[in-house]
């Protein structure tokens, strides 16, 4: 069942839930995700980053709205760290129910500007929009990208980025960093800073760069608001160990449909440990279908 994101995250912000965004780098991401969805009755969000699709193609897009229409798991079609206007354009034409604008870079004045553009775009067709006030750090290791150092949103700039903007979901920096984290950083998320955002603004909130998080921290967002949680890395970091272990345990092999079910299991398992940290499983039964 394919909805948009603010659909989505609406009932996630009354029933106390996040939902997960899994960035699809390959088909056989979207299966892991579609198929542990189904098993956990999961609403779950496929994400795309601009990168990932020009990798995958437009017609992936059709792959994707094809599985969507053919579950009753509710699912949305998400835009990940859209930069442009043209690039959040180009998505909702191929069929995606929301799209990420991120002008967190840009000067407060110009996120505005570039981020109600978008706004004013995609709600003329019935589409979502995320925005994003401070940046989220980068480990070096991510297609997401990200800054060095990072920003952290000022609660002074929500209400009016919220209110001249009219974003549907805010993503919010409190600490996070895209990536997989080297073993010697230990991230330290600002709770306190979230919850006094939450207190600002009654949209649904965003946490970006949701891998490699202590998960006490992580389960402590979704009480405090979070609504969704971006997940890439972890799960790809998943799949491809299960294709390390296969051919160092099997040697070499030409098919795919031999090699990958056993890392698609991985990667479900990476999967299912999220959708029960965010209190996402069973949710399908908060959605009307």
């Amino acid at each position: 069942m394919l909805i948009t994101m603010k659909e989505m995250l609406e009932i996630a912000q009354k029933n106390n839930f996040a939902v997960p965004a899994f960035n699809a780098g390959t088909g056989q991401l979207l299966t892991a995700m579609m198929e542990s969805a189904q098993e956990k009755q999961a609403p779950v969000i496929m994400a795309i980053h601009p990168d990932e699709l020009k990798f995958l193609r437009d017609s992936f897009i059709s792959s994707v709205i094809y599985e969507a229409n053919h579950t009753k798991i509710p699912i949305v079609i998400h835009l990940d760290h859209g930069g442009t206007y043209e690039q959040c354009i180009h998505a909702i034409q191929l069929g995606f129910t929301s799209v990420m604008i991120d002008g967190s870079q840009l000067p407060f004045g110009e996120n505005i500007t570039l981020t109600k553009k978008v706004v004013d775009a995609a709600h003329s067709v019935g589409v979502s929009v995320e925005g994003e006030l401070g940046t989220i750090g980068q480990t070096g290791n991510s297609i997401e990208g990200g800054t060095t150092k990072i920003i952290y949103t000022n609660p002074a700039d929500v209400t009016p980025f919220v209110v001249k903007t009219g974003v549907d979901s805010l993503a919010v920096a409190i600490g996070t960093a895209h990536g997989i984290y080297p073993k010697e950083f230990i991230p330290k998320l600002k709770l306190d800073l979230l919850s006094e955002i939450r207190n600002i603004v009654d949209i649904p909130l965003v946490l970006h760069g949701g891998s490699s998080n202590a998960n006490d921290e992580i389960a402590e967002s979704v009480k405090r608001g979070i609504c969704k949680i971006n997940i890439s890395s972890d799960i790809k970091f998943s799949f491809m160990k299960g294709i390390e272990k296969y051919l160092q345990q099997n040697g070499f092999e030409r098919e795919p449909n031999v090699i990958y079910p056993s890392c698609i299991r991985m990667c479900r398992d990476t999967i299912e440990e999220k959708m029960i940290l965010f209190n996402d499983v069973d949710k399908v039964k908060c959605f009307k279908l």
